[in-house]
């Protein structure tokens, strides 16, 4: 951060009323992108994804309730990891809880992950969080949604976020994909969502961009390298 500039109020105020007219522009472009958005074509899910719930094995189409439309957040969460990641457990933290509003715009939340439901509901306690979270229980989702990648290979062509690249650096990467059942009870893909375009489903982030220091995460070593699992602030971890 450089050193603060202080103004007086007036000076201020036309400083202000300046990023505000680029802020309602921005607003009005970002409407524009999220009407865009909607207005994408759906594919047609055509294999039988199974995952394993608190409440029994269900298909993707079950996982949406009596919601038209599903949201799923893909948490890294390995096979034959212990822990979940701590940058998805940061985002999890800011969606906790959002699951009833959603509900009643007729859409349901869900993590999904590779790791074994038992494994997943444990951390999940450890957490606090009420969120549903779902194993993939070995089916593939993961890898077919361009989140998980075994060996830390694609297997898909399209790569991480559509960057078409062949390896990436981790065999779990977060992502958002959406999906809307029709009347028939068939399931359409109509979205996916990954890296920086997880931001905006951030408040911490969101917050933090409104003050004068903004995330200061500059000079560290990667952008998130003070996370940390809300339970390990302050520990030698």
């Amino acid at each position: 951060m450089t050193a603060p500039q202080f103004v007086s109020q007036e000076d201020w105020l036309e400083a202000r009323k300046d990023l505000l007219a680029r802020e309602k522009a921005f607003t009005r472009e970002r409407d524009a992108l999220s009407a865009a958005r909607r207005q994408l074509p759906l594919v047609l899910v055509e294999k039988n994804y199974v995952f394993d719930t608190v409440s029994g094995r269900k298909s993707l189409a079950e996982l949406f309730g009596p919601n038209r439309q599903l949201a799923v957040y893909h948490f890294m969460f390995g096979e034959t990891w212990q822990e979940g990641c701590p940058s998805c457990s940061f985002w999890a933290d800011n969606y906790e809880r959002l699951d009833r509003h959603l509900a009643a715009r007729d859409t349901s939340l869900i993590s999904i992950s590779n790791a074994p439901l038992e494994t997943l509901q444990g951390y999940k306690e450890r957490m606090g969080w009420t969120f549903e979270w779902a194993s993939t229980a070995g089916n593939g989702f993961g890898v077919d949604f361009g989140v998980t990648f075994p060996d830390k290979k694609d297997q898909t062509g399209q790569g991480y976020n559509y960057s078409g690249k062949t390896t990436v650096h981790s065999e779990e990467l977060p992502g958002v994909s959406t999906f809307l059942k029709l009347d028939d009870g068939r399931v359409g893909h109509s979205y996916s969502t990954y890296g920086r375009g997880l931001d905006i489903l951030n408040m911490a982030y969101n917050l933090l961009d409104l003050t004068p220091m903004g995330r200061h995460e500059d000079d560290l070593p990667y952008a998130q390298a003070w996370v940390r699992r809300r339970d390990m602030y302050g520990t030698d971890d």
